[in-house]
Order: structure tokens, then sequence, then C-alpha cells
């Protein structure tokens, strides 16, 4: 009988740029592992990290990294854990230069590798950054010759679980179940403590069942060699796991069945999840697909400059009052009017409040152009010279700034063979990583057929969530809304109910936008991708939740009719 290898333990410590300090230690003591990993790049973190290199050329990278190694790096040594971070940013190799002095002046010996060639900003002119979504396979490279922290720069987030997979398992890009199956490990990771409980649906119910989620501890997965995993986290540590936190965090920023990476398509309908124990979720069934013959480019460019100001309206009249203010604003700024301007009143007045702030609205101006000058003083004066000669009560919490500069996000695809991935060793040799040999072009998935629908009686006016959870997230202009349910009536419901046009009702923003419905029967989830709500992306500011992390949320305190029996 062949002995199949141990699982890889690997454990997640960070899901953004900013996430929590301590989790590197956290995660290090609270439990075996194998590998850890830390994902800190976003679009917007690249934007970020691109006007820090304008100021310093050797800026780039994640710095919050550093500081976690140097309490963490010898920890790290002492219990065999390896580190893989996407840190890097728009300079692995600087990071990886910085590590080795740190492991030098902390007296450890320690072997730094980095991935590079996801960098085409050269390529893109007028670009601030523009990096290629590399896959895992120069990740394993460097953990197979030893590596013990490798440092990448724009890799996919799934790419921090698929390399030490192959390097562990031995896994070549040919093992598309396998692959497939550590990209759904990383995408549930990848976001640290979203898959714990943070950020849940059904928070309150947890709480009631004496989940403590004041400080959720950090994910970890046991992959197995077939690529089946099981999502847990360290013992003694807050939050929880169960299917359906990991079924929110699957749903998050995705879109169709296929699910697109370098490495591997990973059919995002074939994932089955079973509850396998307290705090424990396994994920088998996953089928994968040879990847497309593109890679994703991120593109972020500097679009110009955005102000705005909030006006407080009180009381009576509040729409006299926010035209009024409009037409003397739109008058002020004839002669030379932004290129952009947008107006929202948010009506969170209430009739006979008790108190002034619940009797207020907000009437909130957003200007943009490509002049500073047009959005700054040219605004700000005309705001400023309002005080005392506009609506009753006029007042604004802040006065608007100079003016700021804004970012817009665009993806474009290159062939795969467009782009250089190597892998930087310690000792210097580089290794280049061909690009996948056997590649598919996407195509749509057929809708899957639907559950008979339920039958039932009478219904009860009241909210989507009561019986649905979502989470919503963006990819560039674009926002997806996951929506699941937990039980087979539930979804024979849900299925039939929560149509596009439905969708649009309850949505109405989105009703001129282009709006796609993707069911997953086996998550008993539709995930709605809503293509171009975001504007030109998180960094144009183009709405109130400019990354629609609550666009779900709203969804859910819709009201619609719903059969009683599911109440």
């Amino acid at each position: 009988m062949t002995r199949q290898p141990r699982p890889l333990r690997i454990g997640n410590a960070s899901g953004f740029y900013g996430d929590r300090f301590d989790a590197m230690r956290e995660m290090l003591t609270g439990g075996e592992l194998d590998i850890l990993t830390g994902d800190y790049l976003a679009e917007l973190t690249m934007l970020i990290l691109g006007r820090d290199r304008l100021k310093d050329p050797g800026a780039g990278y994640a710095r919050t990294f550093l500081r976690q190694l140097e309490e963490c790096l010898g920890l790290a040594r002492e219990r065999g854990v390896r580190i893989v971070a996407n840190a890097g940013g728009l300079n692995p190799a600087g990071l990886a230069d910085a590590v080795r002095q740190l492991a030098d002046r902390l007296g450890l010996p320690v072997r730094v590798a980095h991935v590079e060639g996801d960098d085409l900003t050269a390529a893109n002119p007028g670009s601030l950054a523009a990096h290629a979504y590399l896959g895992g396979f120069g990740i394993a490279a460097c953990l197979r010759e030893g590596a013990d922290v490798v440092v990448t720069g724009r890799v996919t987030d799934a790419a921090l679980v698929t390399g030490p997979a192959a390097a562990h398992f031995g896994w070549g890009p040919g093992d598309h179940d396998r692959l497939a199956g550590a990209v759904v490990a990383g995408h549930v990771l990848e976001c640290g403590t979203q898959a714990t409980g943070g950020n849940y649906a059904f928070f309150h119910e947890a709480a009631k069942s004496g989940a403590d989620l004041r400080r959720p501890g950090f994910p970890l997965a046991e992959l197995h060699e077939d690529g089946s995993c099981v999502i847990t986290k360290h013992p003694g540590t807050g939050g929880f796991v169960d299917v359906g936190t990991v079924t929110a965090q699957l749903l998050y920023e995705t879109a169709g069945a296929r699910y697109a990476g370098p490495d591997v398509t990973a059919r995002l309908d074939t994932v089955r999840l079973t509850q396998d124990g307290p705090d424990r979720v396994r994920i088998e069934g996953v089928r994968g697909e040879a990847p497309p013959p593109t890679l994703k480019v991120g593109v972020n460019r500097l679009g110009g400059f955005r102000n705005e100001v909030a006006f407080v309206l009180t009381g009576l009249d509040i729409e006299a009052k926010a035209d009024l203010v409009r037409e003397q604003l739109t008058d002020a700024l004839a002669k030379s009017p932004p290129a952009e301007v947008r107006w929202d009143l948010v009506r969170t007045d209430r009739p006979d409040a008790p108190s002034e702030e619940m009797a207020s609205a907000l009437l909130r101006l957003v200007v943009r152009d490509p002049s500073q000058e047009a959005v700054g003083r040219a605004l700000s004066g005309a705001a400023i010279e309002l005080a005392l000669a506009s609506y009753p009560g006029f007042h604004v919490p802040a006065p608007p700034g100079k003016g700021s500069p804004y970012g817009v996000f665009e993806d474009v695809y290159v062939p795969q063979g467009d782009v250089d991935h190597v892998a930087v060793l310690h000792d210097g040799r580089r290794i280049p990583v061909p690009p996948a040999h056997d590649t598919v072009v996407l195509d749509e998935v057929p809708e899957p057929p639907l559950p008979q629908p339920l039958s039932h009686g009478s219904t009860t006016r009241a909210p989507l969530g009561l019986v649905a959870g979502a989470r919503s997230g963006d990819k560039g202009g674009n926002a997806n809304v996951g929506v699941w349910v937990r039980s087979d009536d539930a979804w024979r419901w849900l299925a039939h109910e929560l149509t596009v046009d439905r969708f649009r009702q309850l949505i109405p923003e989105s009703g001129p936008l282009k709006v796609t419905r993707h069911p997953l029967p086996h998550l008993r989830a539709l995930n709605f991708v809503v293509e171009g709500i975001l504007g030109e992306g998180v960094a144009a500011q183009h709405r109130f939740d400019p990354q629609a992390k609550a666009l779900g949320e709203w969804l859910r305190s819709r009201h619609l009719d719903i059969p009683e029996i599911l109440l």
C-alpha cells in the first residue's frame, strides 16, 4: 500500500495591509503549522504602494510585514514554519533584501527567496502600477529549493496556498483537480477572519450560541494530497467555523461557476461542504480545468483630483433646502465647473425627532476634475461663502479641503507567455517558471437545473435576511453579491424568487446596469455580478460604499413576500 503524504497545515495571518498586527504571533504560537501565509495586497493597496514608490524608489512593499517578522522570525524558525507572503507588493526584491538584513541583525540563518516578473508598468504607459497576477509555481520553486521565507509581488491570493501545496505534494501543472482544491482552500483563507465569523451575516445567531466574535481567530487549512481540505482554526481562539462561514467566503468577490486563475480554473459549482466536527468544515469534490491562455493585469492610474463636502439639513423642508444649496453652488461654480459633479441627498432625518442629529439629513457633493484647482480652492471658497447666505440652519461637519488625487483601476489581459515569471533563490539563482502549456479559453457554464419550486401556503412581507445570508465585494468597477440559504426548502424558494428582475427591484441603482445571475446549487447559493456599479474602481470613490462591502446587507434588509414555513 502506498503511504499517503501527511496533510499540509497552512494558516493565514493577514487578509489585507493593516490587518491585526499580532496575528502572526498568534498563529505561530496557537498550534501546529507548516506554512504561514499573509495576504497584504488589494487593488487599492497597489495604488497606495505606487504612490509610495513615487516618493521613494526603494519603497513599494508592506512595511508592516517587516515589523511583524522582527517579532516572529525567530519563532517561526524555532517551530519549523515557513512563511509565504505577497507583502513584496511593487518591490519584492527590495523586501527580500530587507528581510535578509533583518535576519542578519537577529542572528538567524534564514534563507529568503522572492518571486518577480509581475511588473508590467513599463509596458503600460501612463500607469502608476501595472502588475500581472502570477500563479503559485514560482512560490513552489522557491520552497523546493529550501526557502524559509518567500515574498512575492502581485500573485493571485490563492497562489499563496497553491504554491506551498504543489511543492509539498509534488503536483505539476496538469494536476488540475488537486490544484483547484488548493485554489478553493486559498480563497477561503485569503481574507483571514472572514472565514471564522468575521463580517458574517448571521453573527447574532452565532453569538447567542456561545461563539466569541469579539476577536475571531485566523483560519487554517489541513490540505490533503488529493486536493481536499478541512478548514479550521487553532483551539481556543475566538470566532467559529461552520458551513455558513465557509460558504460566505467562497462567494466573496467571485462571479460564475468558473473561477479562473493562472494555474487552473476551479469549478465552484463542484464544491461540496460538510461539517466535520466543531470548527471544522470539509471541502471536497472540487474539479479543475486548464487555466485560460491569458493573465489578468491590474492597471492603476491617477485619474485626477476629487473633493467633497456634506451639508447638514435639519428639521423641516429638507428637499427645499437641498434644492436651494444645489442651485447656489451650481451658480457659483458656473464659470469653471468641475468635470464631474455628483449630489446625493441621504435622508437620515426623522419627523418630530428627539435629538437634533436624528432630525438631520446630509446632502453630499462630490466633484472630480483633472485640475486640483477646479475641485479645491474654487469649491471650498464657493461653499464657505454660503455660510450666512443659504438655508436656515446652514452648517457642514467639516469644510472641503484642497482636493486629493484619486486613482482608477482597470484590468487588461496579456498572453501567459508575455510575462517573465521568475523564482529568485536565496543564493541568487534564478529559476524561470514556464507559462501553462495546457490552456482553455474561458466559456460560460450552462445554467444548472434548478430544484422544483417550493409549494407553500401563505406568505409574510419580511426582510430577505431572515432566511438568506449574503456577502458582497468589489472587482474593479464591478460588484458581486453572493446570496445563500441554509436549507433545501429555502433553496427551492430562493432559486425561483430571486431572479435578475427581482434583484433589480430590490437594488434600484442596478436598474440601468448589466446584472448576471450565477446559480451554485451545491452551495444553495446565487451569485450576482453588477457591472459598472463601482465606476472606475474603489480608488475612484464612485459611490457611498465604494467597495460594495455592504451591498449584500442592503439586499438582505429589503422586504419581499416570504413563505411563512421558512420563517
